[in-house]
């Protein structure tokens, strides 16, 4: 089983959660068998209270967001995750069957969603949607690492210091060399167009990959 198109064994890859918010459990349940060969964490929440709380919790790759939901319906719900530092940046996917009115999509992309999909919708596409956004987390994830980690070995918060172990170097410039190359299988498995919030993160994380390795040749070089 590979996840995301890139090649990469499932049963090697670290699971991440993806938040699910729906009022209805049959449509829980629809996401849950469309979603379940990805083989992540999959967190149900059937209301927008529920979904805040569970995003006290636990950390989210993605949010898949039913856009009609009684009381917090999920527009409030989203605005509401887009004001949380800490939950600002985790994509939003809307899922509606809201008669594919553009004022919805709109409304839904103001509020900072990245997708917006209206029921019924091709269950490849979601996967595939899905699995882009949650293999831009796992990099995101592990450039951050990359970064704690070439801080720590050079023993410093800010700054570069003037000795290196060479050990250490060498190990540190395999690890972001491995982190490009995960990158650009990525970039290969989007296509060459992909949307434009997909695009955007994909540049953001070949920007910060390629500060981290000017960082490491300056160490090594």
């Amino acid at each position: 089983m590979t996840v995301g198109g890139t090649g990469q064994p499932a049963e090697a890859a670290e699971k991440v959660h993806i938040l699910l918010v729906d009022d209805r459990p049959e449509n829980l349940v629809a996401l849950e068998a469309i979603l379940s060969s990805l083989d992540h964490e999959l967190v149900r929440a059937r209301s927008g209270e529920e979904a805040l709380k569970a995003l006290l919790t636990r950390e989210f790759a993605v949010i898949l967001l039913d856009a009609s939901m009684p009381g917090m319906d999920g527009f409030e719900t989203a605005a509401r995750i887009k004001r949380r530092e800490k939950t600002r940046d985790i994509p939003i996917i809307f899922l509606t069957a809201l008669n594919n009115e553009p004022q919805h999509a709109f409304r839904g992309y103001e509020v900072g969603a990245v997708d917006y999909l209206t029921k019924p919708f091709d269950p490849w596409i979601l996967r595939a949607k899905v699995s882009v956004f949650v293999e831009l987390y796992r990099k995101s994830r592990q450039l951050q690492e990359q970064t704690t980690l070439l801080r720590r070995r050079l023993g410093a918060t800010e700054g570069w210091p003037g000795i290196v172990n060479p050990d250490a170097a060498d190990e540190l410039s395999s690890r972001v060399a491995a982190v490009e190359e995960q990158l650009g299988v990525l970039a290969a498995a989007t296509g060459d167009d992909p949307d434009a919030p997909t695009a955007a993160a994909l540049a953001e994380l070949t920007r910060r990959t390629a500060l981290l390795r000017d960082a490491v040749d300056v160490i090594t070089g």
